[in-house]
């Protein structure tokens, strides 16, 4: 059976990522790739694949079996229906859209013409994300009352030459913390309500460098989010994970767990608790447990489900609708600090 040909729109900084994973695959073929820029032609002949600086263009001549969408996030929508248009099943960034309503057009295109869509919430697939699912369902630390999370860097200054990262749709709020937003989804269920302040103070910036927020989940659990791009730090998914080889790791923790009966680190999946079965009180010594993980090859297991999807064995694991309920609470988000209120998470489109 001949490899399925994949293609990928936008070689940025995970655009590239992406593109590398399919030419190193022994099971898919990296067909072509579309930028505009002149990036584009300069990664196509490192990887030894096509160059088309329309992806129309590359759609209609390469008619590829799958597409990574990694345009800037106000390409998303343009560029999925071109994919869902021809029938060719895509993974669409994180966000999904810039906009809810952007991304609802886009799911309820790909539902209508039976096209598969997957969103790049990438981290669901890392070993130590499945395994600390697994231990907040076993129950092993009671209900959860609160989760703490911590994304700090400081960004170089040349990732802000790309205008659309320094304008509206492209702050770190729907770069970077949306992944925490899907994250938390994930661990604690669905978000009630968020409160939330941002700052551009640090870059000066149309779009925010710093945010804080509150959240309520529907369960009653509540969270705190930290986020700035201007502020060197060890603590952050991908300095914890070590998972993005731009990032310097330290493998400290960005996320803390707290339930009625023991504490969890990630992403070194530490359960702290006392030595009875009964829940420690203040007096009783607290004592680390670390669990098991194997790996944090997220983007190479998305790589292969996305291919399962493809051949028709899968379903997606992340398909349009969970992509627009992250994308619905991560917008919460910035209404809340546009306009100093708590704002709850858009309904789903029907």
């Amino acid at each position: 059976m001949p490899k399925p040909r994949l293609a990928v729109v936008g070689v940025g900084l995970i655009g590239i990522r992406h593109a590398e994973l399919i030419a190193a695959s022994p099971d898919a073929e990296l067909a072509a790739v579309a930028d505009p820029s002149p990036i584009g032609p300069r990664e196509a002949g490192r990887l030894g694949t096509r160059h088309y600086a329309d992806y129309n263009d590359m759609l209609d001549r390469e008619r590829p079996d799958g597409v990574y969408v990694a345009a800037p996030n106000q390409l998303h929508l343009a560029a999925g229906l071109a994919c869902i248009a021809r029938g060719i099943p895509a993974v669409i960034e994180k966000p999904l859209c810039d906009t809810l309503e952007a991304g609802a057009e886009l799911v309820r295109a790909s539902e209508a013409a039976g096209v598969p869509l997957l969103v790049g919430h990438h981290r669901r697939y890392n070993p130590r994300v499945e395994a600390t699912r697994e231990i907040l369902a076993g129950g092993e630390l009671g209900r959860i009352v609160a989760v703490n999370a911590l994304w700090a860097v400081r960004k170089p200054d040349e990732y802000f030459d790309a205008t659309w990262r320094r304008t509206a749709g492209g702050g770190p709020i729907l770069i970077n913390m949306i992944h925490d937003v899907d994250c938390l989804r994930h661990f604690c269920g669905e978000i009630a309500e968020v409160q939330a302040y941002g700052s551009s103070a640090a870059r000066g910036f149309e779009v925010e460098d710093t945010a804080v927020v509150a959240v309520r989940f529907v369960s009653g659990a509540l969270a705190s989010i930290a986020l700035t791009d201007a502020a060197p730090s060890p603590w952050g998914w991908e300095a914890g994970s070590g998972d993005n080889p731009n990032i310097a790791a330290s493998f400290e923790n960005c996320y803390r767990f707290l339930g009625t009966a023991a504490a969890l680190d990630f992403p070194n999946l530490t359960v702290w608790k006392g030595a009875t079965a009964e829940p420690a009180s203040w007096a009783d010594p607290i004592h680390p447990e670390t669990r098991a993980w194997a790996g944090h090859e997220a983007l190479p297991r998305q790589l292969e489900h996305f291919l399962d999807v493809i051949a028709g064995t899968a379903t997606p694991r992340i398909d349009g609708r969970d992509g627009l309920a992250t994308l619905a609470a991560t917008l919460a988000i910035t209404d809340a600090i546009a306009t100093g209120r708590a704002a709850a998470p858009a309904p789903p489109p029907a």
